[in-house]
């Protein structure tokens, strides 16, 4: 459903009832409580321009811009959080940052479960906006670095030697007395993070193989099979945390030593 007016979206941001399917539905403290908490972000979402204009593709670009300021101020605010309570960042990240990106996503992707006759939808929606998510909040960042350490300033090149002493990051000097400059990103715990991830990642495809195969639905079907299904998916989250938690403390390594 489209707007044809900015004066129509703030219309809307005001107005609690805006977001209920069913317009008789009576709204209760729970429907005002969400609504005063979402003031905000619906006022702030407002200003992207309406769905009509060439076609939505303006509301589309602009919309994706929005999403990135958002999830910027979530990334800084996650940040401090984790420095407040003294969490180490790559586990602030796959917990409160994680959730707070991924979240919009899977309610989205409920919706075209249900209103769908069959799981693609919420599936690829899932799949892509985490690959967009790897793409975009990774790759441009490190793209603009990369610009940056082309032609680094005299007070940056210092900064680089110091934070990359030759005896610690070989690899990225050209030799004892000339440092590359190059951008660096510290491996860290990337490779029991990815390889936890991976096989988490094997099992869940699996099990939908499997429901596809043997019940005919990805999601959903029978009550209880849908209940197992949900639980050992939210066990498989559990478990990447805490092995990705246990290894960034260095409580388990697996025999592999941390790269610098």
């Amino acid at each position: 459903m489209g707007t044809s007016t900015w004066i129509e979206q703030f219309k809307e941001a005001f107005d609690p009832a805006a977001d209920l399917e069913d317009e008789d539905h009576d709204l209760e403290t729970g429907d005002y409580v969400m609504h005063v908490i979402c003031l905000p972000w619906k006022l702030f979402y407002a200003f992207i321009p309406p769905t009509d204009y060439l076609g939505g593709k303006v509301c589309f670009v602009v919309a994706l811009l929005f999403i990135g300021i958002t999830t910027v101020f979530i990334g800084d605010l996650a940040a401090i959080f984790g420095c407040m309570i003294s969490l180490e960042d790559s586990v602030t990240a796959i917990t409160f940052v994680a959730l707070g990106t991924s979240l919009p996503d899977t309610f989205a992707s409920m919706a075209a479960a249900q209103s769908d006759d069959n799981a693609d939808a919420s599936i690829g929606n899932v799949t892509g906006s985490n690959s967009v998510n790897v793409f975009l909040g990774l790759g441009l960042p490190w793209l603009i670095a990369s610009f940056y350490w082309a032609n680094p300033s005299d007070t940056a090149m210092e900064d680089w030697k110091a934070a990359y002493p030759y005896d610690k990051f070989k690899k990225v000097w050209d030799d004892v007395d000339t440092p590359s400059y190059k951008f660096v990103v510290p491996a860290g715990n990337l490779s029991i993070s990815v390889a936890t991830f991976c096989f988490c990642a094997f099992i869940a495809l699996t099990v939908l193989s499997l429901r596809r195969k043997y019940i005919g639905a990805e999601l959903g079907g029978p009550k209880k099979t849908a209940q197992q299904t949900f639980v050992l998916f939210a066990s498989l989250w559990v478990f990447y945390i805490v092995i990705s938690a246990l290894n960034v403390y260095g409580v388990i390594t697996f025999g592999m030593k941390q790269e610098d």
